[in-house]
């Protein structure tokens, strides 16, 4: 992302591709109600001609009634289907958890072969992406189904990366999950999303999105 973008992020994921078609869709609709409705002021304000005798019309009280509520429906249906398809687990092939520090977090791959680290914000140098760098990247691999689980130690943290479409809370005490899947190798990156104290803008997260048997010789 650029800092000069209005737009969403390019997706990555199949959520985030969905959830950018379903804000193509929404937009439409409210552009499409705020032109009509310019239409119409525009009218009543220009419009000279006056009817003495009309007081009531309930074709039109019934049909500014119904158009309203299938307008709705158009927004409410795929927006369901989208929080569903984002709560769906389909057979994931990695699980990964994610623990919330104040500031940094730590990361665990436990499914085979175990490997748990600690990622912090690096030093910015010439080359590197300011307040987004890390000492230790997460990696998973790409075209695989993943499963992420957060959790905090201390405060509310969340877990955000908006190309991929992920936005989780980590909450102490309590392990929330959720899927993914990537459909590119790359870098990805995002920042924690909920205000957790006085270094909150210095916790980046970084996600390198590899091949499966470079993920494979990594955890070795």
């Amino acid at each position: 992302m650029l800092w000069t973008q209005f737009y969403l992020p390019d997706a990555y994921s199949p959520t985030m591709e969905q959830l950018t078609f379903f804000h193509d869709h929404t937009m439409s609709i409210i552009i499409s109600i705020t032109t009509m409705i310019m239409f119409l002021l525009n009218s009543l304000i220009f419009n000279k001609l006056i009817e003495l005798n009309m007081n009531e019309n309930q074709i039109i009280e019934t049909w500014w009634t119904i158009m309203p509520t299938i307008i709705l429906f158009f927004i409410a249906i795929p927006s369901l289907k989208i929080l569903y398809s984002m709560e769906e687990l389909i057979n994931p092939t990695i699980s990964i958890k994610s623990m919330g520090h104040q500031w940094y977090w730590s990361y665990e791959y436990s499914d085979k072969l175990k490997k748990e680290f600690d990622s912090y914000m690096k030093y910015s140098k010439i080359n590197d992406l300011r307040l987004i760098e890390v000492d230790n990247r997460m990696k998973a691999p790409f075209l695989t189904q993943l499963r992420l689980i957060f959790s905090s130690s201390d405060v509310l943290h969340s877990w955000t990366i908006p190309s991929l479409g992920v936005k989780m809370d980590a909450v102490p005490g309590r392990l929330n999950q959720s899927s993914m899947l990537i459909k590119k190798p790359g870098l990805f990156t995002g920042q924690c999303s909920e205000i957790c104290g006085t270094n909150h803008s210095f916790m980046p997260i970084m996600l390198e999105s590899i091949k499966l048997d470079k993920f494979v010789k990594w955890m070795k």
